[in-house]
């Protein structure tokens, strides 16, 4: 064989190699950021064993020593897949953490007999490295920014979301209706998530909001494995700085048997749990204590006669009417509302209902939690003060 026949043979060989191998196919992202700990979540199109490996912020090069690795186990083995979901623990709070991913495909798995292929990773020794914060519970003041019923539209999410920076935003809350179904993978991480790990959520974690359209789909049922929260379910708490969320899943709007569901629905019974723990949330003293006390729910428990809005008002409304709540944020009506406490709503308490197509900033702090509703333009068209 001549010699440049050779080099061409090397060539197509380390071809086809690099096609094959395993690629990061989305993320990461990050989910469920504590003050011990964080979740983060990426794709590969092989199967692959992922882990994590962290690094202080500090002076020192990523490659300076060992650092720790995380892995994604269950039942006490690492978990083969092409979805990955590594919890990093033992963290400090209110510290910043450099972090890097890597999935290592694995070609064979027989009983006794494993085999792995080459590994994929992000470019810690090409650019910076990915980095986040632990959630400080000695913080007095927070940022975040709300938007809801963006249906895939990413040329509108990327307007809205424009100026979500790491050290400056704390968090985001898509509050539901992201996507028109969930059918597929890559609907959904083309819909919203490729858009976010673009613009921030490598970096700033985002908070996801069920709503009655991501309930729709084949892949439905997968929501918690792409969304990962404390409780295993759509809905959970969480608590930045001065204000204790809490994040609602209203289900569906229409009846159990309706034709649309195809008898597989039971979200009467599904929103009655959710009052049971509901009721046990609001019972506890770090909610009680609380100075700011949000509810995150898109779709808004009155204002309709459909199904699923009446049993909502009467699973949650009464719990929610006594437990303090400063104020609700909701979508799911496309068009920007603000309800006073008062039989209109039911509720004791004041409701903004965003549109699909303006975002929420907000902060607060030791005086005040200020809401201001902005067009794409970035101007204010409502603004609400909670005083403390």
């Amino acid at each position: 064989m001549s010699h440049f026949r050779f080099l061409a043979f090397i060539l197509l060989v380390a071809g086809a190699v690099s096609a094959q191998a395993v690629r990061i196919t989305f993320g990461p992202y990050l989910q469920q950021v504590g003050e011990n700990e964080a979740v983060i979540v990426w794709g590969t199109d092989k199967r692959s064993v992922s882990w994590v490996e962290t690094a202080p912020d500090d002076t020192l090069h990523f490659y300076a020593e060992e650092r720790p690795k995380f892995y994604q186990t269950h039942l006490g083995r690492k978990v083969i897949g092409t979805l990955h979901r590594v919890k990093v623990d033992g963290l400090t709070p209110g510290t910043t953490y450099r972090y890097r991913v890597f999935s290592q495909e694995v070609t064979e798995e027989k009983t006794y007999q494993v085999s792995y292929g080459v590994v994929a990773s992000t470019r810690v020794y090409q650019k910076e490295p990915l980095r986040f914060t632990t959630v400080d519970p000695a913080k007095t003041s927070i940022r975040f920014s709300v938007v809801n019923d963006i249906h895939a539209d990413t040329a509108r999410m990327g307007r809205l979301l424009k100026d979500v920076r790491r050290g400056e935003t704390d968090f985001v809350v898509f509050n539901g209706d992201m996507v028109s179904h969930m059918d597929t993978e890559r609907q959904v991480v083309d819909g919203f998530i490729n858009k976010a790990v673009d613009m921030f959520a490598s970096e700033v974690p985002f908070y996801m909001v069920r709503g009655n359209h991501e309930g729709r789909g084949v892949m439905a049922a997968r929501y918690p494995e792409y969304f990962p929260a404390s409780t295993g379910m759509p809905y959970y708490t969480f608590r930045q700085g001065p204000v204790f969320f809490i994040v609602m899943d209203g289900g569906e709007d229409k009846p159990d048997s309706d034709i649309e569901y195809f008898g597989l629905n039971r979200m009467d019974r599904y929103r009655e749990d959710e009052a049971r723990w509901l009721k046990e949330v609001v019972a506890t003293e770090e909610f009680r204590s609380s100075p700011y006390k949000v509810v995150l729910l898109h779709v808004p428990p009155f204002g309709d006669t459909w199904h699923g809005q009446l049993h909502a008002q009467r699973m949650f409304m009464p719990i929610l009417n006594e437990a303090g709540v400063d104020v609700m944020v909701c979508g799911h009506l496309h068009r920007h509302l603000f309800v006073q406490p008062g039989k209109e709503s039911g509720a004791k308490f004041p409701v903004i209902i965003n549109s699909n197509v303006d975002v929420i900033e907000a902060s607060a702090d030791g005086h005040s939690l200020e809401l201001s509703v902005k067009n794409g333009n970035g101007h204010e068209i409502l603004h609400h003060t909670v005083k403390r």
